[in-house]
């Protein structure tokens, strides 16, 4: 069942905010997805709705063949990993035993973990970088330290769909560079990931597709020669803005790049 398509989705807050507005997206295996966008597109509730967090207010988002709304929690569990920004509340555990939590949806009846479950949370931790966390309590270690804890938990689940809400925040120039490099392999291991970023320069050298959502919209789409553009962001953005040109390992040609620009003098 590893797809998830959106059709025509609209989802409303109390009061005049539609924070998503017919949306349209399918995600399938080996893509992996940058939704962009400023503060209060609808980035993060369309990854909330995709993941069967919320019900859309119309419109339907099908796992595979069937509604998403059909399916059971464990269903939804094996089938789609959802790395949020934070927990509104962080339970006194060891990491490793919060990490192990994700595999619920593999436990047998009696639920009790089994020697694969061990495994695949040491795989997820290792792939990390955060075996040496592994003993410590969730609580006791830092904003940066947990959002990587965070993805090893959605990587213990072994799931074929990966939702990932603003990775990198916290993480330090080189953890967030490795993030987004164990997304990528994540997709070349046949697994489809949708994430929801800020760093638009991280998306280019990364996403096979980028979403530029703006008012609850899909304003475009495509690869990041179509969006990073001037005349595509410019709406979006405002015009301070610098555009480039990097090279990268494996496209000598380069990848656009944006950055925020002060364009005049500083009052």
């Amino acid at each position: 069942m590893s797809e998830l398509r959106a059709e025509g989705l609209v989802f409303d807050y109390p009061g005049p905010l539609r924070a998503v507005d017919g949306v349209d997206l399918q995600v399938t295996a080996g893509e992996l997805i940058a939704i962009i966008g400023p503060n209060g597109a609808g980035k993060s509730t369309l990854l909330s709705l995709f993941a069967g967090m919320q019900d859309p207010g119309s419109g339907r988002v099908f796992l595979g063949g069937r509604e998403l709304g059909s399916c059971t929690p464990r269903e939804r569990a094996r089938e789609v990993a959802i790395v949020p920004q934070y927990l509104d509340r962080l339970p006194e555990v060891h990491v490793r035993d919060f990490v192990l939590g994700g595999r619920y949806s593999h436990f047998a009846a009696w639920g009790r973990p089994r020697a694969h479950d061990r495994e695949a949370v040491d795989a997820a931790l290792h792939a990390c970088d955060a075996t040496e966390l592994a003993d410590r309590l969730l609580t006791r270690i830092s904003g940066g330290q947990r959002q990587r804890v965070l993805i090893a938990r959605a990587l213990a689940q072994e799931a074929p769909i990966l939702l990932v809400d603003e990775p990198t925040n916290s993480l330090d120039p080189e953890h967030q560079l490795a993030v987004f490099e164990l997304l990528a392999r994540q997709t070349c291991e046949g697994r489809a990931v949708l994430v929801v970023t800020h760093d638009l320069n991280l998306a280019s050298q990364f996403a096979t597709r980028m979403v530029l959502m703006t008012k609850g919209r899909v304003a475009a789409q495509g690869d990041a020669e179509a969006v990073l553009r001037p005349e595509v962001l410019t709406d979006v953005y405002g015009d301070r803005l610098a555009y480039g040109r990097l090279p990268v390992p494996r496209d000598p040609a380069g990848r656009p790049f944006v950055l925020p620009w002060l364009k005049g003098e500083r009052g």
